[in-house]
């Protein structure tokens, strides 16, 4: 910070609002503030989810916990401590963390009626058949038989073990299942809500057009390689990997000047190379007419564009754009399949979000939203009686992960993102998405198969024990009887338990 005109630093603990702060290239912003002077380049992608910096300029305000790129700036803090927008981002997440409802187990309620009544039922059939003049050794060995084929292991097997050998199945395919609460949920979840950057995209950003103007395509990224390579600037980055990736060494360039909000400018072979927006070159005198409807065209498929010129020459432009993840479109159209909602949530800019939407395929995208109201819609549709899947990976995801009824993190996202999730998806591929929801599907329908046997053996076994039969068939099961069948029952659970272990993904 800035005391008495001299720079001295301190604990973010002793930031006061109305400090002066500095913040220089690559470093944090520590509170929410507002820029008094300098210029930057800030990734706010950890809190809007937007993959392209943000440019911040005098007046502009800044968010704590977001990362200035390039540039340097003072600014004046706001809202320190627990008014910040990152600490109402953890407190949001506690809140839906808490408020989150236990699933009540079919096993556990069924077990508590089962029991009191099998036990009734073994008393009464033995006080039956001692007033009915038989002995007593009778009597005992009627009491002990219905409990020991009523003896409920195989019902208290049922769920534990599918459970156990689905998370194990979904762990071998990069599915970490944290809960059985999130597993047994996920079987009839009515609406899948996805962030954008990082989830449907790559989530960082990369060349996806060269257009070169009167000369090789080549030529023109030897020349937007040599003049980025001196800028720190996240739009260069994939410009100079690109020529990497290509084999081009980037030139020499001398006179290097970064001109804020606009671009940069150098010389190379006695001439000025410039590289930027559309301010820059209108700065620099050059026609970029010729350009409109292309520039257009790209910035309604949501992509930034950069221009570039030699002197007074326009020699062509570069899109560059945080491209789609190429499974996503793939997952989406499988989850409408399956009669899903599937939507898209962004802190992006709408004009981005709608390209996105139309490259996927989805129905609807809510765009430029901040991470209370990502949470907020995620409440929104819980009330219309929808059951959510939330799938995300940054910080500004935490708080929807968390009131979601099944939250899922992006494996590669954030350390909050994934511990607010109730599922973390390793691979980071939204088919995981699909393959979840039909392992859970899978789960449930096995734990039914095993409630059905454990209770069909004593629909049939129980009777028989207690003598129903004896006075006209003279069927009676013999205690060691009673307990193979038990046992056979038990067997049968865990077998049809361990046929999930064949459950293979079909995306």
């Amino acid at each position: 910070m800035i005391w008495h005109g001299v720079e001295h630093e301190i604990s973010i603990d002793d930031v006061v609002a109305g400090d002066i702060l500095i913040v220089r290239e690559g470093g944090s912003v520590p509170v929410d503030g507002t820029v008094t002077e300098g210029y930057s380049s800030v990734d706010e992608s950890a809190i809007t989810g937007e993959s392209l910096p943000v440019e911040k300029n005098p007046g502009d305000r800044v968010t704590g916990g977001t990362v200035s790129k390039s540039g340097y700036f003072k600014m004046e803090a706001r809202a320190v401590g627990e008014n910040t927008t990152l600490a109402k981002i953890i407190r949001l997440v506690d809140e839906a963390t808490s408020s989150k409802a236990p699933i009540a187990k079919l096993a556990d309620k069924t077990s508590g009626i089962f029991v009191p009544v099998v036990i009734a039922i073994a008393v009464g059939a033995a006080i039956i058949w001692l007033l009915l003049g038989y002995g007593f050794e009778f009597a005992l060995t009627v009491g002990i038989s219905v409990l020991v084929i009523s003896c409920p292991c195989a019902l208290g097997l049922a769920t534990p073990t599918a459970i156990m050998v689905g998370t194990g199945k979904g762990a071998s395919n990069g599915i970490l299942i944290k809960s059985a609460e999130a597993l047994e949920t996920l079987h009839h979840v009515d609406i899948v809500v996805l962030d954008k950057t990082g989830t449907v995209t790559e989530g960082k950003p990369s060349v996806t057009d060269i257009i070169p103007n009167n000369l090789s395509e080549t030529e023109l990224l030897t020349l937007a390689a040599s003049l980025e390579k001196m800028s720190g600037h996240p739009l260069s980055i994939p410009i100079v990997e690109r020529a990497e990736a290509s084999g081009i060494a980037p030139r020499e360039i001398t006179e290097y000047r970064l001109i804020p909000g606009q671009g940069i400018t150098g010389g190379l072979d006695g001439e000025q190379i410039s590289g930027g927006n559309n301010k820059l070159m209108t700065e620099c005198g050059i026609d970029v007419s010729a350009f409109n409807n292309t520039e257009e065209r790209l910035a309604d498929e949501g992509k930034t564009v950069l221009y570039f010129a030699r002197g007074s020459e326009l020699i062509g432009m570069m899109a560059v754009a945080d491209t789609v993840k190429p499974t996503s479109g793939e997952a989406v159209a499988e989850l409408t399949r399956m009669g899903l909602d599937v939507v898209m949530l962004t802190g992006d800019n709408s004009r981005t979000a709608e390209a996105i939407r139309k490259q996927v395929g989805l129905k609807r995208v809510v765009a430029e939203v901040l991470p209370e109201d990502k949470e907020r819609e995620i409440r929104r549709l819980q009330g219309e009686g929808k059951k959510v899947v939330m799938v995300g990976d940054g910080i500004n995801d935490a708080p929807a992960l968390a009131r979601a009824d099944v939250g899922m993190a992006i494996g590669a996202g954030t350390d909050i993102a994934i511990e607010s999730a109730d599922i973390v998806l390793m691979k980071s591929d939204l088919r995981d998405v699909v393959t979840s929801i039909r392992l859970s599907k899978a789960v449930m329908r096995n734990i039914r198969q095993n409630l059905f046997w454990a209770f069909i053996y004593n629909i049939i076994g129980i009777p028989v024990a207690a003598g129903v039969f004896y006075a006209a068939f003279g069927w009676l099961l013999n205690p060691m009887i009673a307990a193979a069948a038990m046992s056979f029952s038990s067997v049968s659970v865990v077998t049809n338990a361990l046929r999930l272990r064949f459950f293979k993904p079909k995306i």
